[in-house]
């Protein structure tokens, strides 16, 4: 009696044990394209909620229409320095990623409204180019008597549409001219293009 009694709650605890298993695996989607080799994907916050940053799993997936494009006119869409001003730390997709984690951190997508409204990455803020520096108050800064006091700042990183983008540029040089901090600022110099090239997610606003 004990015997049988034992293997049927034996029995029960293998089967629950399997189910658990199951829905795990299967909550866990395996990615063949992952970020990095120990980061299939992460999740971050945004205005709207939570969203997955993945890359497209497609391996034969191309980039095509604006971003595809790999010669503008120049002036205005010249290639970009690699740092737009001194004390200024250009970085990459993973760096940027670690920054739409932190919670302190503020990823600013500074291109115009048209460009923002065709999509953007997740979790950045819009704040163009041509309006930034009368808004750091949304960074961290407070207005005084001399303009702006930018001693609360946060660390930021900005992006525009990519290597030939002077959007993101321009938008740094002002906010260091009215007071940022260069060594709060980051500069995602590789932007939409680079992203999208990638495969990383784009959310429309």
């Amino acid at each position: 009696m004990r015997s049988t009694m034992r293997k049927t709650l034996e029995g029960i605890a293998l089967g629950i044990l399997l189910l658990v298993l199951s829905a795990a695996l299967a909550g866990a989607e395996e990615l063949e394209v992952g970020i990095a080799k120990d980061m299939p994907s992460v999740t971050v916050k945004t205005p709207t909620g939570e969203t997955t940053i993945k890359r497209i799993q497609d391996t034969e997936n191309e980039i095509s229409g604006a971003f595809a494009k790999t010669s503008r006119a120049c002036p205005p869409f010249c290639i970009q320095p690699m740092t737009p001003a001194e004390g200024v730390a250009t970085i990459g997709e993973l760096e940027l990623i670690a920054l739409l984690q932190d919670p302190e951190a503020i990823v600013i997508d500074s291109r115009t409204a048209d460009w923002y409204g065709k999509g953007t990455i997740p979790g950045a803020i819009h704040l163009p180019y041509t309006v930034i520096a009368e808004q750091l108050d949304r960074l961290g800064c407070e207005v005084d008597f001399d303009g702006w006091d930018c001693t609360g700042a946060k660390r930021v990183a900005l992006f525009c549409n990519g290597l030939w983008c002077g959007q993101s540029p321009t938008a740094i040089r002002a906010m260091i001219a009215a007071g940022f901090p260069a060594e709060k600022i980051s500069y995602y110099r590789g932007g939409m293009q680079n992203w999208q090239l990638l495969g990383l997610t784009v959310v429309k606003p």
